[in-house]
């Protein structure tokens, strides 16, 4: 009986160290899964993509327009991309299982001539301020 608990017991604890995931695989299953089923609505985008960086834990996205590239739409775009990066966080396209494990995404707003129109890029820091909201951006210093 003995010996069947400690064949039991390492066939179950292999299983386990098999089915774990490190960061690099985590961030290729979620490049592959927004290649292949995530879509952004908005003005004048006509595609998304994301690629992964392996070796420097990151992930890029591309949010391709049929936009010109001109002054009003780099401005209006950066205004109003917090609130884009808030709803891929909400739909899980920016993942925080993988920000927490340090994985950076960088978000690029293209023109159609895939000029940058706005780009951020979402760490630890920046994922707390977009889901804290605008008044995270202001840091309170204490007062003697």
């Amino acid at each position: 009986m003995k010996k069947i608990t400690q064949i039991a017991f390492a066939l179950i604890l292999g299983l386990i160290l098999v089915s774990c995931k490190n960061t690099k695989q985590k961030i290729q299953e979620h490049v592959n899964t927004y290649n292949n089923s995530s879509s952004i609505k908005g003005t004048g985008i006509t595609g998304t993509t994301a690629k992964a960086f392996l070796n420097d834990n990151k992930i890029e996205i591309r949010i391709e327009t049929n936009l010109e590239e001109n002054d009003t739409n780099k401005l209006t775009y950066k205004n109003s991309f917090p609130d884009l990066l808030k709803e891929m966080i909400k739909n899980d396209q920016i993942s925080k299982e993988l920000i927490d494990e340090g994985v950076k995404f960088d978000v690029y707003f293209l023109a159609y001539n895939n000029a940058i129109l706005a780009q951020q890029i979402v760490d630890k820091e920046e994922f707390a301020v977009l889901e804290n909201g605008a008044a995270s951006k202001e840091k309170v210093t204490a007062k003697l």
